[in-house]
């Protein structure tokens, strides 16, 4: 039976990323012309890294600074939501070996402030995460948000 990978180990795997590509095909239909990036694992974890205590970013600012810093169109926004979940499983399992320097994976928002429920210990935990660090989290039907996250995002 083969070994389960670590969520480091997941981390750690480039797969050949980052890679530019054109768009093309079907992909135009949804992300028009131009050039797409998918960063490696360990780029969005290290933009996450960067996020301050009280501060915030979204999974649309990592894609800005990604494509930005590989001359591309866009970058690709299912690997980087992707490789943001794998940052957050990799800090809270490091967290549970007793490392306290971890990604803080609380404060990669999705797009308009939605905290992720499938990060760690999902809704609950990242809410007291957030509101520990001084946020307000609201409740929109059944979707969680820090209220005014616009005011408090970081600089990529």
């Amino acid at each position: 039976m083969k070994k389960r990978r670590t969520w480091q180990e997941k981390l750690a795997d480039s797969k050949g990323f980052p890679k530019v590509s054109r768009i093309d095909g079907a992909m135009s239909k949804r992300w028009g012309t131009g050039t797409f990036v998918i960063p490696a694992p360990l780029e969005v974890d290290g933009l996450m890294k960067r996020v301050r205590r009280r501060r915030l970013t979204t999974i649309d600012q990592l894609r800005t600074t990604l494509a930005r810093k590989h001359k591309a169109t866009i970058a690709c926004p299912i690997t980087t939501g992707i490789f943001a979940w794998i940052a957050a499983h990799a800090a809270d399992e490091r967290q549970r070996a007793g490392k306290s320097r971890i990604t803080p994976y609380w404060r990669t928002l999705k797009t308009g402030g939605e905290i992720n429920p499938k990060y760690p210990g999902g809704i609950a935990a990242v809410r007291e995460l957030l509101e520990g660090e001084g946020h307000a989290v609201v409740q929109r039907g059944k979707r969680f948000f820090v209220a005014n996250y616009d005011k408090r995002l970081a600089r990529l």
